[in-house]
């Protein structure tokens, strides 16, 4: 079938015309009927087809849009990082799962209407959902890889298409188009599917299990840590969590439930410590490697987070640290180069005061120390991320010079990733490490070398995250999300 055909061999969707709306509750629902009615369109014909193995049509259907145009310059309060339009003009986005993000997108149409004043207006965009998406989750279906069925897929439904699945928003590379429409969100609806379904597959869960404030780790034995706790709190009728959710998607409610032992584990596993309205607290073991922690971060970010945290090990490099001292970072030294194309190195990522606060509270509490002797147990500084897992074994009068210039205190392989994606992703990013080595001072990480004051503060680290977020969680979300992190002309989507 020719790939321009004629407009009586496309089917699509009787769905309702676009319409204006005052209301944000009012337009979710209507973004979410259009999006049920599109899905439930293509899986419907997709069924069709595979039972008969042939179509003499092309089956397609569109993504939603919300869509809001301004032509004043009205300023609206200057504290605000997000809920305003930059600019007068056009300005739309393509959604998907708006089930999903049904709490976000009223939040976010709600600001747009209080702050100029004029409707939204909701409707089609003229974006196709690609097959895969629509039927990605129906358990029954499979979509077969191009030449294993008997007709060419993409002759008869949409397929991704990387023209509007890339990064140019969030990267500052976008490009308006000829009719004038300026991007109103991060991503583009088909961006936010990719990671939906990358979600899916590197962490075992589904994406509605993730919850506004995510840990990374690099070490699994805080897994075992936040179940401990997550049983904890599930014990605790007034604790606000719901349930725990392991790999798998297995959730209890109980803090006496069993889980069962994970077949296979995933790629990243990731557990989630839930609460009513999302607030909860999610982990995600990410392994070793930037490579790893920009994948993470990269899908993760499509779920608007209020905040991510790095709480895991790391290499002391000071002669004053000890084995399990914690290291605060407020500067990142970028030599893992995974990110490079997408956020130059000369791009600087600053700390976030209110995460920087929260999580020195939190440490204080947790080790019954304050000013002066909170030194004792912990160093604010720089931290450098390598590329390298041993680096140590290399001519050491470059790597070390470097870091002695760049007043690094410790050296891992995946925080500065983690703080730059958050960064180029507007999410309010930090790092709290734990020293379980010393390579330029004989302390190497090996068997035997962990003594009873290093075990004592690793059993501490994990909560001490936890508490940063308890405590982050409190605050207005218009504080967390900096101004720091926005930039020129930024899209009034958080």
């Amino acid at each position: 079938m020719p790939q321009d055909i004629p407009d009586h061999l496309i089917e699509t969707p009787i769905l309702p015309d676009a319409e204006s709306f005052s209301d944000p509750e009012a337009a979710v629902a209507r973004l979410e009927a259009l999006y049920h009615g599109s899905t439930a369109f293509l899986i419907e014909k997709f069924r069709d087809v595979m039972a008969v193995c042939s179509a003499d049509r092309r089956y397609r259907a569109y993504y939603p849009e919300v869509r809001i145009t301004t032509t004043t310059h009205a300023k609206v309060d200057s504290r605000l990082s997000f809920g305003h339009l930059a600019q007068p003009g056009t300005f739309a986005a393509t959604i998907t799962r708006p089930d999903l993000f049904r709490n976000y997108l009223c939040q976010q149409i709600a600001l747009l209407i209080k702050n100029h004043g004029v409707d939204v207006q909701v409707g089609l965009s003229d974006t196709p959902i690609p097959v895969h998406f629509a039927v990605a989750g129906q358990g029954d279906i499979t979509v077969p890889q191009e030449g294993a069925g008997s007709f060419v897929l993409r002759d008869v439904f949409d397929v991704p298409d990387l023209a509007t699945t890339n990064d140019d928003i969030v990267n500052g590379t976008y490009q308006v188009p000829d009719c004038g429409t300026l991007p109103l969100g991060p991503f583009t609806a088909q961006r936010v599917d990719y990671s939906l379904a990358r979600l899916s597959h590197y962490t075992a869960t589904d994406p509605e299990h993730f919850q506004n404030h995510v840990l990374f780790t690099n070490y699994q034995f805080y897994v075992s840590e936040f179940e401990g706790y997550a049983r904890q709190m599930l014990a605790d009728p007034d604790s606000g969590y719901t349930s725990f959710v392991a790999t798998g998607n297995v959730e209890i409610t109980g803090a006496d439930q069993p889980l069962p032992p994970t077949e296979k584990m995933p790629q990243m596993p990731t557990y989630h410590l839930k609460r009513a309205d999302g607030s909860g607290i999610t982990l995600v073991n990410i392994g070793v490697g930037p490579s790893n922690a920009k994948t993470a971060t990269d899908h993760i970010a499509v779920l608007r987070p209020h905040a991510w945290i790095m709480v895991g090990h790391c290499a002391g490099l000071r002669s004053s640290q000890s084995l399990g001292d914690f290291v605060l970072a407020h500067a990142y030294l970028r030599e893992d180069r995974v990110l490079d194309d997408d956020l130059p190195v000369w791009v600087p990522i600053p700390a976030l005061a209110e995460i920087q606060i929260a999580m020195e509270e939190a440490v204080a509490v947790e080790t019954q120390l304050e000013g002066y002797d909170l030194k004792r147990v912990m160093r604010t500084g720089t931290v450098a991320s390598l590329d390298n897992r041993n680096w140590e074994l290399r001519d050491q009068s470059g790597p070390v010079q470097r870091l002695s210039q760049s007043r690094a205190i410790a050296l891992d392989m995946e925080s500065a990733t983690i703080a730059a994606n958050g960064f180029r992703f507007r999410v309010p990013y930090g790092t709290l490490l734990c020293v379980s080595d010393k390579p330029l001072h004989g302390e190497l990480k090996l068997p035997g070398m962990a003594s009873d004051f290093y075990k004592t503060q690793v059993s501490r680290h994990l909560l001490i995250g936890i508490r940063a977020m308890e405590r982050l969680r409190e605050m207005p979300l218009e504080r967390i999300h900096s101004r720091k992190l926005r930039s020129f002309d930024e899209t009034a989507f958080l």
